[in-house]
């Protein structure tokens, strides 16, 4: 394996930027950077006025980005993407590509908390420097919140015992370690799907912690303001309740779903989109990398509305 494939290997990439429909003079920006993958790809086409800007609050993916005219890393959370690209005087751009979620070194670095599958202290923090952790959510959240997190988060039936459980269990000792929190609930697992009870409780709880909904959303809004027309949005999801945000923003322009119009009762969505059925890993990419499995590739551009 290469640098990049050794920290994450790239999900979707050719169908991803194939849907920039890259031109070499244009703008345009990664908001998840990660091991370099799909930012690399794009970097190789540009020339000339043509510019990349990458997004990664991670430490660890700084280490991977590399010097060049036409490249610029920002390590900062996409969320405050405008803020930041206006401080460089990037007021419009061309392409934006999002691939969501955990990268593979993050679940593989599993002092990071982020996985089930070894002992690790309760973190989860995309941003080791934010100030809320797994154990804090864990440990002082109250019942009813914890409730709503893995109801809305997880999509767990059995959320509010779930969420009874862990109060009760850390009354007796501090829940700070994925173990300590997976020998707390585990047995709550509907027959024969432990792991995918576990992997939906830890995905809540990260979902919470790095508030990945929200963050979200607020990305697909500044979307709308900083594409030029025709300008294009890709969006790599891997999770039920991300898609459904996408989907939606694309199809309605509207997280619920509600299509937005006008006065005249004109369709107001700002993206039309480009692949009306979703785009997923073939043959080939699941046996290179299993962990594509339930990645979705959605596309869109930008419309004059």
């Amino acid at each position: 394996m290469n640098k990049i494939e050794d920290y994450h290997i790239p999900v979707l990439l050719e169908p991803s930027i194939n849907g920039l429909d890259i031109q070499s003079n244009k703008i345009y920006v990664d908001v998840t950077f990660g091991g370099g993958g799909h930012s690399k790809l794009i970097s190789d086409k540009l020339k000339g006025s043509g510019h990349l800007y990458v997004f990664d609050q991670d430490a660890d993916a700084q280490k991977n980005a590399w010097k060049a005219s036409n490249f610029t890393f920002i390590p900062s959370n996409f969320k405050y993407m405008t803020n930041h690209l206006h401080a460089l005087g990037v007021k419009k751009v061309d392409g934006i590509l999002a691939d969501l979620g955990v990268s593979s070194h993050q679940f593989n670095e599993f002092e990071r908390g982020f996985s089930f599958r070894s002992d690790a202290f309760l973190d989860m923090r995309m941003n080791q420097h934010a100030p809320l952790s797994a154990s804090e959510v864990i440990n002082q959240y109250k019942e009813k919140d914890l409730a709503r997190v893995f109801r809305d988060f997880g999509e767990l039936k059995n959320a509010f015992k779930v969420a009874s459980r862990i109060v009760l269990k850390r009354e007796e000792q501090k829940i700070d370690s994925t173990h300590k929190l997976m020998n707390a609930i585990q047995d709550m697992a509907p027959a024969k799907k432990r792991n995918q009870f576990l992997a939906q409780v830890f995905q809540a709880i990260r979902i919470e912690v790095n508030q990945e909904i929200e963050v979200l959303k607020s990305f697909l809004l500044q979307c709308e303001k900083l594409l030029n027309v025709d300008g294009r949005l890709v969006v790599i999801s891997y999770h039920s309740l991300e898609d459904r945000l996408v989907k939606n923003f694309f199809k309605k322009g509207d997280f619920s779903g509600m299509e937005q119009k006008d006065f005249f009762g004109h369709s107001q969505k700002p993206f039309d989109e480009i692949n009306r059925k979703v785009i997923v890993p073939d043959e080939v990419e699941l046996k290179r990398n299993s962990r594509s499995r339930s990645a979705k590739l959605r596309i869109g551009k930008r419309n004059d509305k």
